[in-house]
């Protein structure tokens, strides 16, 4: 058998002289006073550190507390090593502690407890239940709460732990927190990414700076083929803080023959280190039920036996000197308990001044809330805030309006798809193709998505052309137009045309564009809370009304009715526009630099105008035209285009859209009992008769006698038609550009935006604060508003409480250290 290097040694003959009994039982009277008073500081900084955490944990406080997480595959043996921590078994129904939730064990060595009392922690509080001695109920409740929360957020894992203080005679000052074990695929019936999400939460646990990483691995893996160790180096990549332990070590000890190959085991030097020495455990197999005595007396022979069988079952035995402190779960219980009292000790100093910042934020906190119950029954306070607030968003909407860049517009801002998607308003009435200005791939709000819908419109407006019109229209608006006599009945046919084509095409698209910017403004108010809480965050004495839900819901709802207002009366105003433009008594159509540009158009008319028998032209399908054309655009029709918007139309040449009027039915039959039309020719003398009837009229009704016989009528009857359309074409143009150019978008600049910046904070302090104090109150006294204030006080004074006695019970341990 190996000898310990302690053995053999000779004792030495100049050693000093023994001391005498007294000196010796003073000297082990001191020790041992000592050694209670090192034991009470260190028991009494646990306890300080145990009920930090706690608080940690049901307030989600954020705090650099020294603690130890256990992490490892799944049948690594966590389990086990955590019931041999803990003194006893408690997880006798095979409950998988950390397979679904962490599980923070909190041991508190307690000589008076002989036997174990495990009390939970409640769900979202500090306080723990009832003490627990039966492990069978134990196990029941870890499984009870893990399933329960499981199926509330519905998932499969959550990262939200189970909070158990264990109080026995036989477990060290020790917190552990148990986790999800890693899996390689996710058992049946559960979701494909479970082995991901729980790798991803092991992570997030481990990485904090301030915890220890107790890493388990089985002794039947070669560290070359380790599966999870690659994710340790991710998480701490020098393992300065992580502890390796090989458990089933006694799986491993029947490979061993010689000295050489336990060493090189033990060292594993070639993938941890150096100065990495893992810890080599072996923990009983038997899992039948026994008492409490013998499982501690099991875990005490079973490192026995691991020791003999290196020193006495391997030829040469081991590197006891060099490794024997990392063989034997009683080796890995006291390093794990001096190393987290050593960084419970490190860490006091920064936890006392963590504790007192956060006890300043919550009395802060408090007298905040204070203030806002007080401000409920004092309606002048309440008053003031208020109109502060309301005055606060109308700034923040003036500032997006004028042009800003705070918040983020990758972030709040909106394509010209997503602004039409979500308000509703996926297209242009009348155009079929979509309508993409320049920069409508950027995310944009406030003044710069104002402009964009603006440009928008044009685009749109301009894509638009005259829609054609049928015979059967034009011949109704000609001939009427020639029985009230006088020599312009073809240029008023023309202008008559066009204006109803304005009019039934062009109002749709304005209202749409006043939608849409109402839709944008309206946007803005989520972006301006967002810039209000901000700023209000940066100064202490601004009053914070994200309690006061009644009145923030009628302060968006008021924005949004004075926002609905503009719209409406933006869409009066654009209508009143178009409704001038098409007047008849509107110069629009008949300026002079119009009819001059128009060319040999302007001669067709003049001509057309000079031609006393204007009601003789026959424009039924009888005439020159042949079938099928009647509803085609004239070959000789323009596009009348601004020339300052020949490079915007170059742009706009893929959404143009020509709408084509709906062909009209075939003409019925003579009323006096003719046949019907076929191939577009009368076969009985029904045509011949109305043009006789036709012409006898105009030569009568007209002061000049040129009478102009039938032929001539059907010859002249293709170009009569063409000529109108084509012109129409033309003086809808002309509308169109009038529309767009003068007066809409000045229209619907001072129609939304002024107001916005001008008379905004009246229309909301008039609806909001101009009432009296009964109905003012309402906004504040509605369901939920304080009630949810004092909710909010009561857990702060919780938080504050139990921070206060965390800060009392450190300030003590730092006049001890």
């Amino acid at each position: 058998m190996a000898m310990s290097p302690a053995a053999g040694r000779t004792p030495n003959p100049k050693a000093a002289p023994s001391p005498s009994p007294s000196a010796r039982r003073a000297g082990a009277d001191s020790a041992s006073a000592a050694a209670a008073a090192a034991a009470s500081d260190t028991k009494a900084r646990f306890e300080a550190y145990n009920r930090l955490q706690a608080a940690a944990v049901a307030f989600g406080e954020k705090l650099p507390i020294p603690e130890i997480v256990a992490i490892g595959g799944q049948s690594d043996g966590k389990s086990s090593l955590l019931e041999a921590l803990l003194g006893f078994r408690f997880n006798v129904r095979e409950v998988e502690m950390g397979t679904r939730r962490p599980l923070v064990l909190q041991m508190v060595h307690d000589p008076t407890a002989l036997d174990p009392r495990c009390r939970f922690q409640e769900e979202d509080s500090e306080e723990y239940g009832h003490p627990m001695v039966q492990a069978a109920a134990i196990a029941d409740l870890i499984k009870q709460r893990t399933e329960s929360h499981l199926r509330t957020i519905q998932a499969a894992v959550s990262s939200k732990p189970i909070v158990m203080r264990a109080e026995y005679a036989h477990c060290p000052n020790l917190t552990i927190i148990d986790t999800p074990g890693f899996v390689l695929k996710a058992k049946k019936g559960e979701p494909e990414r479970t082995p991901e999400e729980i790798l991803s939460m092991v992570k997030t646990l481990a990485s904090p700076p301030h915890r220890l990483i107790l890493f388990l691995q089985q002794s039947s893996v070669e560290w070359c083929s380790s599966l999870w160790l690659d994710a340790i180096r991710e998480i701490d990549p020098t393992f300065r803080r992580t502890m390796i332990v090989i458990s089933k070590f006694d799986n491993r000890l029947k490979e061993f023959t010689e000295r050489w190959e336990v060493d090189s085991y033990l060292s594993a030097s070639g993938y941890l280190g150096d100065n990495i020495h893992p810890f080599f455990v072996a923990l009983p197999k038997d899992r039948g039920t026994i008492s409490n005595d013998e499982f501690r007396r099991q875990i005490c022979q079973v490192d026995i036996d691991v020791l003999r069988h290196l020193r006495d079952g391997v030829k040469g035995g081991f590197n006891e000197e060099k490794f024997g402190p990392y063989i034997g779960f009683s080796c890995l219980r006291k390093y794990l308990e001096s190393e987290l009292q050593k960084r419970y000790k490190e860490a006091a100093p920064a936890t006392l001044a963590l504790l007192e910042q956060r006890c300043s934020d919550v009395s802060m906190d408090l007298s905040r809330l204070d203030s806002k119950l007080q401000a409920t029954s004092d309606v002048s306070q309440l008053r003031r805030s208020a109109m502060l607030h309301a005055a606060s968003i109308c700034t923040h909407l003036r500032a997006l309006l004028d042009g800003a860049a705070d918040p983020a517009p990758e972030v709040w801002g909106k394509t010209t798809e997503e602004e039409q998607m979500h308000s509703g308003i996926n297209s242009w009435p009348g155009i079929s193709v979509p309508v993409k200005p320049p920069n409508s791939s950027l995310k944009l709000y406030g003044g710069a998505a104002f402009e964009r819908v603006m440009h928008e419109f044009r685009c749109a407006t301009y894509s638009m052309e005259c829609p054609q019109v049928s015979r059967e229209k034009v011949a109704n608006i000609l001939l009427a137009h020639a029985g009230r006599g006088g020599s312009s009945g073809m240029t008023e046919a023309a202008a008559e045309i066009a204006r109803a084509a304005a009019r039934s095409w062009l109002a749709p698209l304005t209202e749409t564009a006043c939608d849409r910017l109402a839709f944008v403004l309206q946007s803005l108010f989520d972006l301006a809370m967002e810039r209000s809480r901000t700023d209000d965050s940066r100064y202490q004495n601004v009053e914070n009304m994200d309690g006061y839900v009644g009145f923030l819901a009628a302060l968006r709802c008021s924005y949004y009715k004075f926002v609905k207002d503009l719209s409406k009366q933006c869409k009066q105003i654009v209508r009143h526009h178009l409704d001038s433009v098409t007047s008849p008594y509107s110069h629009i159509c008949y300026e002079s630099d119009f009819l001059g540009g128009v060319g040999t158009v302007a001669n067709t008319l003049h001509r057309f105008n000079q031609f006393s028998g204007v009601a003789s032209f026959d424009l039924s399908d009888s005439g020159s035209l042949e079938e099928g054309q009647e509803n085609l655009p004239p070959r000789d029709q323009q596009q009348m285009t601004p020339p300052a918007k020949a490079n915007e139309r170059e742009i706009l040449k893929e959404s143009q859209l020509t709408v084509p009027e709906t062909p009209s039915p075939d003409l019925p039959a003579d009323i006096h009992g003719g046949k019907k039309k076929d191939n577009g020719n009368m076969n009985d003398g029904g045509a011949r008769k109305r043009h006789a009837r036709m012409a006898a009229y105009a030569n009568r009704g007209h002061h000049n006698n040129v009478t102009v016989g039938g032929d001539d009528l059907v010859s002249r009857s293709g170009s009569s038609y063409s000529s109108i359309c084509s012109i129409s074409a033309q003086y809808f143009a002309k509308m169109r550009e009038v529309l767009i150019e003068r007066n809409v978008p000045s229209a619907l600049n001072s129609g939304f935006l002024t107001p916005c910046r001008e008379r905004l904070f009246l229309a909301l302090g008039f609806e909001l604060f101009a009432v009296n104090d009964e109905k003012f109150m309402d906004m504040f006294v509605s369901p939920g508003a304080i009630d949810c204030i004092q909710n909010e006080r009561q857990s702060l004074l919780k938080r504050q409480k139990i921070l206060l006695s965390c800060l009392s019970e450190f300030k003590n341990i730092s006049r001890t250290l």
